[in-house]
């Protein structure tokens, strides 16, 4: 993480790394950790990323924990202004990426703030990315799985759109075709099964995510660009289903001062 100094403040090279946050010192040999809490205005004291959930900022944070701090909640690791699955993936991301490309995904994090919404199509999406995205590159054994997510999530999709018998993406045909045994295991295997909208967003699109991000870790050469990407790429399929809300301006200020980017691009 960069070093960030309290505005209107001379930025100094004495910075230090304290159990989970980093000290900045803003006043003449004198190191001053601000309190965080919603009426905290210094940036002083930032808690950095790392694995699992925090109590207290003091000892770290987890993605989904920053974004409730910029969003000005209640310190958690599941706050109300991103979408439930979109924060499952962060977390998920957080946790298996390695400690220093951890860091490197700062940025992303004002980028989840105001995204949310009810759409199903926002789940289908995430899941669905997920599930290509891991596809090539997990254990066998689990490609089955994220051949069977992706065929449930187009399913879900074009049930959404009316199109029931609509035929898949292109990317999904493409996906499935790299992978022909497992393909034709899950088309076998989904024939008969139907999925509730209700079970798909509770249960079966937080397994494929869940999965996807696991296999990817334990399988892929190099994970790290792999996990970004992905949670790039979930960010701007809920940006473009979700109707954002006043968290993202209420967050604008805060990101701004703390010399964040405030839109995620995923990479050509």
């Amino acid at each position: 993480m960069d070093q960030i100094s309290h505005p209107g403040t001379a930025q100094k090279d004495d910075t230090h790394a304290v159990d989970g946050c980093r000290l900045v010192s803003s006043e003449p040999r004198m190191d001053v950790v601000a309190m965080l809490s919603k009426r905290a205005d210094s940036t002083d004291y930032l808690p950095l990323l790392s694995r699992g959930k925090h109590r207290r900022p003091r000892h770290g944070a987890c993605f989904m924990e920053f974004a409730s701090y910029l969003a000005g909640e209640r310190w958690s690791d599941h706050p109300a202004c991103t979408h439930p699955l979109l924060s499952l993936l962060a977390r998920k991301v957080n946790d298996h990426i390695s400690d220093d490309a951890r860091q490197g995904l700062v940025g992303l994090v004002p980028d989840v703030i105001g995204l949310t919404g009810a759409d199903l199509r926002i789940d289908a999406r995430i899941a669905l990315r997920a599930a290509r995205t891991a596809l090539p590159v997990v254990a066998a054994g689990r490609q089955r799985v994220m051949a069977v997510g992706i065929l449930t999530s187009e399913r879900v999709l074009a049930d959404l759109d009316g199109c029931a018998d609509a035929p898949m993406s292109e990317q999904s045909r493409d996906a499935l075709a790299r992978s022909p045994a497992a393909a034709a295991w899950a088309h076998n295997y989904t024939r008969d099964i139907a999925i509730s909208r209700r079970t798909f967003r509770g249960q079966a699109a937080p397994a494929i995510v869940g999965s996807a991000v696991q296999g990817i870790a334990q399988n892929c050469p190099d994970p790290d660009p792999v996990l970004r990407d992905l949670l790039v790429g979930a960010i701007e399929d809920c940006r473009t289903y979700s109707a954002l809300g006043e968290s993202r301006s209420a967050a604008g200020p805060r990101a701004e001062e703390l010399g964040l980017p405030t839109r995620a691009r995923a990479r050509s």
